[in-house]
């Protein structure tokens, strides 16, 4: 049973950073899409940004284009978000999920957000004006 593990997020002013980790364990292989979600209060949850089993970006929120950088380690079993310039409405819990597809995980599979199904606790994240 995959494990993930979010940790990282805090308390910041507008403009700070962050850096997120999402620890995964219980892999019997890398072919898993992995990517980060957030939901803010009163909100629906939403895509953050996506990447393939190999690493490839495939998809980031027009919000957080140019301000947020997904990455993934394989050989840590880590995925990553770091986050520059943040503003009050990056504000949310910000999740790590995966989903293993019928396929080879890449574009295809991994960009259908709604299929993600295994998630983690969560870590919050905000940010004051």
């Amino acid at each position: 049973q995959v494990q993930l593990v979010e940790s990282g997020g805090g308390s910041v002013q507008a403009g700070g950073s962050l850096r997120l980790s999402c620890a995964a364990s219980g892999y019997t292989s890398y072919n898993y899409c992995m990517g980060w979600f957030r939901q803010a209060p009163g909100k629906e949850r939403e895509g953050v940004a996506l990447v393939t089993s190999g690493g490839a970006v495939i998809y980031y929120a027009d919000s957080v284009k140019g301000r947020f950088t997904v990455s993934r380690d394989n050989a840590k079993n880590t995925l990553y978000l770091q986050m520059n310039s943040l503003k009050p409405e990056d504000t949310a819990m910000y999740y790590c999920a995966a989903y293993r597809p019928p396929g080879s995980a890449g574009t295809y599979y991994c960009r259908a957000k709604e299929s993600y199904n295994i998630w983690g606790q969560g870590t919050q994240v905000t940010v004051s004006s």
